[in-house]
């Protein structure tokens, strides 16, 4: 079993969907205090197309050196795909398998993947059962608080997959209608906490170092997983990681506090994620990512509207390189939260 609640730094990234790519965890992991050991996601992988796929040279599956404690997750619901795939991945290195059944988009929906399974109990145990039998690794999944308001079916699903062989919980307590809307339940997160044996991570609406500390008190879950947020500031891994007596991350020592020190900051991490983003990917498709990756974080600055139509206006990466840096040469400001509605 992958013991997430001994993991001496519980807070991770969340896997999303063109974004926990390898450029995001490589920008990440250089925020993370240097003896701090965590857990590491990757985008959705969808099971039907990894028994086909080049694992490791796909977009969504390459490593950089730095890569460790990889938890892939596993679009899945069919046991022949589901076998193939976790053979695959656990060659690949994954140490554990994320299922996912908390994604609320259309697509997920149709096809009977994502939080659609949180509908049927006894087929989502069949899928949780036939990972575990066919894993080496831990298998954790990651839900929504359901698809209605149901305490008590919510209780009954998530003690029969515990009982199926999960070794972990991921909740985002947001109904599956809810989508982004709303804000998190987090204290939903602690009768979750009440009601398993298994470790749970508590996941949604993260924005602030104290944001973290505040999710731990109401939840009493073993570890915080960050989104959209860690996209727009990387930096709050070391943030804190030094308020819990963490070193400091490997060659960086003037940790942003203040809100013209985190819009310093955003500049310089997401001019880096640029390049890491042209070092796996090439200049081409980096520049598609790094549009996406901008218009996923730019509300916390202010102003930050005016950095869409810099990434926007050209193809040309070295352009863009140098529009970016000429737009930070000015001191540019962050607010701590903003609306998560994007």
């Amino acid at each position: 079993m992958l013991p997430v609640e001994n993991f001496n730094f519980p807070v991770c990234l969340a896997p999303m969907v063109a974004l926990s790519h390898v450029a995001l965890r490589h920008l990440i992991y250089e925020y993370l205090p240097e003896n701090a050991n965590t857990v590491w996601p990757t985008e959705m992988l969808n099971s039907r197309r990894l028994p086909q796929q080049s694992i490791g040279e796909t977009p969504e599956t390459l490593k950089h050196t730095f890569d460790h404690n990889l938890v892939p997750q596993l679009l899945a619901n069919e046991e022949v795909y589901i076998k193939e795939s976790v053979l695959r991945l656990e060659s690949w290195g994954a140490v554990g398998i994320d299922i996912n059944m908390g994604c609320p988009v259309k697509k997920a929906l149709n096809h009977n993947y994502g939080v659609a399974l949180m509908g049927d109990i006894n087929y989502a145990t069949k899928i949780v059962d036939w990972t575990v039998k066919a894993a080496k690794v831990p298998v954790s999944v990651k839900v929504r608080a359901g698809l209605e308001n149901n305490k008590s079916y919510l209780k009954d699903f998530l003690q029969s997959i515990e009982a199926a062989g999960a070794s972990w919980i991921t909740l985002h307590p947001r109904l599956a209608s809810e989508k982004r809307r709303g804000e998190a339940d987090w204290s939903l997160v602690s009768e979750v906490v009440s009601w398993l044996k298994i470790p749970v991570i508590a996941n949604g609406d993260v924005q602030t170092a104290e944001d973290i500390d505040q999710y731990f008190s109401v939840s009493g879950a073993n570890a915080v997983m960050i989104g959209r947020a860690l996209n727009a500031k990387p930096w709050l891994l070391w943030q804190w990681g030094r308020s819990k007596g963490f070193k400091d991350p490997l060659g960086k020592e003037i940790c942003p506090v203040t809100p013209y020190e985190e819009g310093r900051e955003y500049g310089i991490s997401m001019y880096r994620l640029l390049d890491l983003l042209e070092m796996y990917f090439g200049p081409v498709e980096a520049v598609k990512k790094f549009r996406f990756h901008i218009r996923m974080s730019h509300m916390w600055l202010d102003f930050g509207h005016s950095l869409i139509s810099i990434v926007g206006r050209t193809q040309d990466i070295n352009v863009i390189k140098k529009d970016w840096l000429e737009f930070f040469e000015k001191p540019q400001r962050m607010s701590p939260k903003t609306l998560l509605r994007f």
